[in-house]
């Protein structure tokens, strides 16, 4: 065995066998896999082999689309079958909501560049003769879908790499994991130690021990899977007999399974409620080809569902039930890239549908181990998506949770309820009391909106359809009511969250953003240090206040923060809280070794209450003495002020275009400040308002977001940022030459702010197709309806000739055409005349 490699990838299923064979051809050949056992004997052998492009999330469509293409050219490549039965994929659809889905979904895939095919019932009956139509919408196809044969892959991505001078140690169990003084690693196994440069986990079922080797809490625990494969069936084995192509696989998702043929008969795997998590501390340290007890009795729902769609499945015997651990996460998304806290240490992790994402996710890591950056924009399987909240107590629940949501609708406000509230401010209680509707962030309960005293809606008003899996509404509230129905349209928190908007537009509201991410940084290198870091000049006078990015090595966009210079060489960091353990992850790796550069994580410390609308300064003023005149209080200023008995840094900053301040507070002091903003704001009817009104409010200002209108893939300038990106600083900061050599080379895309004209009752979400003479030149990156404008409104990025103001393009919103034009940035007060106020 070797004693040195580039790269050391540890776990030899499909998932490592993608990892290691894409680092090979990006011509890294020292590199190296060990598996403890025999390849594949982990979750890989037992899998159904299935490759559904179908996904919501932007990041892992990429990389299923990646995978399907690649696989047929792996098989060309090395000469090895690898099992590819190209047989299409039809996901049913019993009711409206549903096939809203699927129309919301192909706007993604049309993006993305997956191929989706809308299918009436009796479309159906031709592809699947045996299934039942009765009561069918409809479905969509996907014709490049199909399954594989898990363990041929992972043979052929084995050989693959091999022959570009990659080496697999088998039965080879890795004992330890050290970091060394010069920052390598020492992979300790029962055969001998490796020293080497990089380690990519790809353990599967056993992530959670792997990650106790190098102190890592890694958020994975999996879930029993079961399904059932039953004897042949005489009307397959006759349509074998005939020549007739496979029927392909059918998924009925208000069921919650999928159904293909297996061996001229049938194999069902649904996603039951009820599913436990498994090898909660890891599997046995022997454990190989391990399958659990069968418990049919979970599945009855969904095979009685089966059996009434597909009734030839009732018609013959059960031949085998397989039982076995399939790795889950919170979100049921994998978790691809690099450790947080730990150098060249990288994550592929977390796989529930781990035979369609192994290619891409082994791609888009080798391209992120030996070039720097991913080409994908990878936020949504970030492994930093996920904070030191999420305890084993947490991922139990959630994981279970996101096993049982496979199949349920995926609606875009969607709020999960396991394991909640976790982390709450403490004017959660009076949030709450005044109708607050919450979700949910990186653990944090934030107000989405706020529904009236003793509102509730009825079955009626839900309109719930007559399947399986039928929950279109969130949790009902501690008194059973339910305020909520879940919608790709405009739904009933419509007109209470517009309420909202023209409220603060025309009075004053007040917001809990606490979850804001927020770190100190100071020490006589931290003015150099945070100049090397950001695009942007940093602020130079104490007080100021500065919009700053960090962009990728590539001259995308990395992350996002508010820069406030507190004193000399003293500076408050505020960014998204959903990217906390990311953003704060980065500044850590690259902060200076020497010494010169202090960093404080203060999050929980610190509380954050907006006040914003016309009549905040008048409410802000009754409770302090610092004078808030715009002449001494300018925009984008901050001061350190008291608000009653209690301090707070006041910054005049926020992200709706109205009058207002922040104000970030010493987290015990926030029920005092809240009690106080509330009574002086009586007179001037201050109310609450939520997460939903104030993206409303950013919409209409063109404010962008990471990761949609700020990416990896799209270059600073392309996302707008032209005022924020300083290409003549003096001093060099990450991507500044990639980003300059980018814009020498010419963008592909422009950012644009569209005016969506016909809509009635759904606006755009993001991840649309925007057209121009029927092909599409871009996607939607939000949408939402602008209250204060009065008008549907869309951001996206469009080719770059198609951005001039006044161009005419179309926006296909589930499944309909929208004429759209290309209208001036900030469509609500453009001159920022309620800012400055």
């Amino acid at each position: 065995m070797k004693s040195s490699a580039r790269v050391v990838v540890i776990g030899g299923g499909v998932v490592g066998a993608g990892t290691l064979y894409h680092l090979a051809k990006k011509g890294w050949s020292d590199v190296v896999m060990i598996e403890r056992k025999e390849l594949t004997s982990g979750s890989t052998w037992h899998a159904a082999g299935l490759l559904p492009l179908f996904n919501m999330s932007y990041s892992v469509g990429k990389l299923h689309q990646y995978s399907v293409d690649f696989y047929q050219e792996l098989e060309q490549e090395t000469g090895q079958s690898v099992g590819f039965s190209q047989v299409s994929n039809i996901r049913l659809a019993n009711c409206d909501y549903r096939m809203d889905e699927y129309k919301y979904y192909s706007g993604v895939a049309k993006t993305v560049g997956v191929d989706v095919k809308f299918l009436t019932p009796e479309e159906v009956k031709e592809i699947w003769p045996l299934c039942n139509t009765e009561g069918l919408v409809g479905a969509i196809q996907h014709p490049e879908d199909g399954y594989i044969q898990p363990a041929d892959l992972t043979q052929a991505l084995a050989k693959g790499a091999r022959e570009r001078g990659a080496e697999i140690y088998r039965y080879t169990t890795v004992t330890g994991i050290e970091q060394q003084a010069d920052g390598r690693w020492l992979v300790k196994t029962d055969k001998g130690d490796i020293d080497c440069e990089h380690v990519v986990s790809c353990t599967g079922s056993f992530a959670r021990k792997t990650g106790q080797m190098v102190g890592l809490d890694i958020p994975v625990i999996p879930v029993e899977h079961q399904f059932i494969v039953t004897e042949p069936h005489p009307e397959i084995q006759a349509r074998h007999q005939q020549g007739l192509p496979e029927m392909g696989v059918l998924r009925e998702s208000d069921a919650g399974y999928y159904l293909r043929e297996e061996g001229g008969g049938l194999l069902l795997g649904p996603y039951e409620k009820g599913a436990p998590c498994c090898y909660v501390d890891g599997p046995a340290d022997d454990c190989e080809y391990e399958l659990f007890n069968e418990d049919l009795d979970r599945l009855m729902p969904h095979v009685e569902a089966c059996m009434y769609r597909v009734p030839a499945f009732g018609e013959v015997g059960v031949k085998t039930v397989y039982n076995g651990a399939i790795a889950y996460t919170p979100d049921g998304n994998p978790i691809v890239g690099p450790a947080p806290g730990l150098k060249n240490f990288w994550l592929n992790e977390g796989h529930s549908f781990g035979i369609t994402a192994a290619g891409g996710a082994g791609w888009q890591l080798a391209e992120w181990i030996v070039d720097g950056e991913p080409t994908v924009d990878m936020m949504g399987v970030d492994p930093r998506r996920f904070g030191p909240y999420a305890s084993r107590g947490y991922l139990r629940n959630k994981n279970e949770e996101a096993y049982s949501n496979v199949f349920t609708t995926h609606y875009p406000d969607e709020e999960r309820s396991a394991a909640r509230p976790l982390k709450t401010s403490p004017c959660y209680d009076r949030m709450k009391a005044l109708g607050a509707v919450f979700g949910s962030v990186y653990g944090w309960e934030r107000p989405n909106w706020f529904a009236p005293k003793g509102y509730q809606l009825s079955e009626d008003d839900l309109a719930k359809a007559d399947v399986l899996l039928n929950d279109n509404h969130s949790k009902p509230l501690e008194d059973g009511r339910v305020v909520e129905k879940n919608s790709f349209r405009r739904s009933n928190y419509f007109e209470f969250v517009g309420q909202e908007c023209q409220h603060v537009s025309s009075k004053v509201g007040l917001l809990d953003m606490s979850a804001f991410a927020k770190c100190l940084v100071s020490g006589p290198g931290a003015e150099a240090w945070l100049e090397s870091l950001f695009a942007n000049r940093i602020p130079k006078s104490i007080g100021r206040i500065g919009l700053c990015h960090m962009l990728s090595m590539n001259g995308g966009v990395r992350a996002e923060f508010t820069v406030y210079k507190t004193g000399p060489q003293h500076y408050y960091l505020v960014s998204a809280g959903a990217f906390e353990n990311h953003d704060h992850d980065y500044l850590k790796k690259l902060k200076p070794n020497d010494g010169s550069v202090n960093l404080q994580p203060i999050t929980t410390q610190q509380g954050v209450l907006v006040l914003a609308g016309p009549r905040s300064r008048e409410v802000l003023q009754k409770l302090t003495d610092t004078d808030l005149s715009n002449k001494a209080f300018p925009w984008l200023t901050g001061q350190f002020i008291n608000v009653g008995y209690a301090q707070a840094h006041a910054l005049r900053v926020n992200f709706v275009g109205e009058l207002g301040w922040e104000l970030h507070h010493p987290i015990e002091m926030q029920n005092y400040i809240f009690d106080q903003l509330m009574a002086a704001g009586a007179e001037f009817d201050i109310k609450p308002f939520g997460i939903r009104a104030m993206d409303s409010m950013r919409i209409e200002k063109s404010y962008r977001l990471i990761p949609r209108e700020m990416s990896i893939e799209y270059s600073a300038l392309e996302s707008g940022l032209d005022r924020f990106v300083r290409l003549d600083k003096e001093c060099d900061f990450i991507g500044k030459q990639a980003l300059a050599d980018w814009q020498e080379r010419g963008f592909k895309n422009a950012f644009v702010t569209l005016e969506v004209r016909g809509v009635t009752d759904a606006d755009a979400r993001g991840s649309e197709a925007i057209y121009k003479d029927g092909e599409v030149v871009g996607r939607a990156t939000s949408g939402g309806y602008g209250w204060r404008v009065g008008k549907s409104l869309a951001l996206g990025l469009v080719q770059p000739a198609l951005a001039e103001i006044g161009t005419e393009l179309q926006i296909e919103i589930l499944g309909e055409l929208y004429n759209a034009t290309v209208i001036e940035e900030s469509p609500f007060d453009p001159e920022n005349k309620c800012l400055r106020a």
